[in-house]
């Protein structure tokens, strides 16, 4: 499985509020399923970690967040969508737009978001155009635990 997983799950991936962006993560490093990146989702890791009100939360030095966005680099397909053929699909947050451009050009199965504009009729339908659905991260993280358990059959 191909997963784009936008900037707010990555932050508290790192950040361990909760289990479920590090079991993502976790689960993504396999080689069943690819992580799939961009530099415009490392560049904003890095800049929303480096943010004061996440900073008095989860002190983090630069070294820790480079190191991070490092690490994230490494394990992922860091794709380049073509800054001029970025589609306009988020009205309420273009700025994000760059990650579904990164979902469509990575050719994902899931964009993974927590970002209440992702999860709107119109950009799911225009998602599942492209061939991919959005999830939260517990619902990713659900279904990879799903993708592991062992089939078996009714015989």
């Amino acid at each position: 499985m191909r997963v784009v997983v936008d900037t707010n799950v990555l932050v508290r991936a790192h950040a361990r509020s909760g289990g479920s962006g590090r079991a993502l993560l976790a689960a993504l490093n396999g080689p069943e399923h690819v992580l799939v990146l961009s530099p415009f989702i490392l560049s904003e890791v890095e800049r929303v970690l480096n943010y004061p009100r996440l900073q008095a939360r989860w002190p983090l030095t630069p070294d820790e967040i480079h190191a991070f966005v490092t690490e994230l680099a490494g394990i992922a397909e860091v794709v380049q969508p073509a800054l001029e053929r970025i589609p306009d699909v988020l009205a309420g947050d273009p700025d994000d737009d760059p990650i579904v451009a990164t979902a469509v050009l990575g050719k994902a199965d899931v964009l993974c978001t927590l970002d209440k504009h992702f999860h709107k009729p119109d950009v799911i339908a225009y998602c599942a155009g492209h061939g991919f659905k959005v999830l939260k991260d517990v619902e990713l993280v659900q279904l990879l635990r799903e993708l592991e358990k062992p089939h078996t059959s009714g015989k």
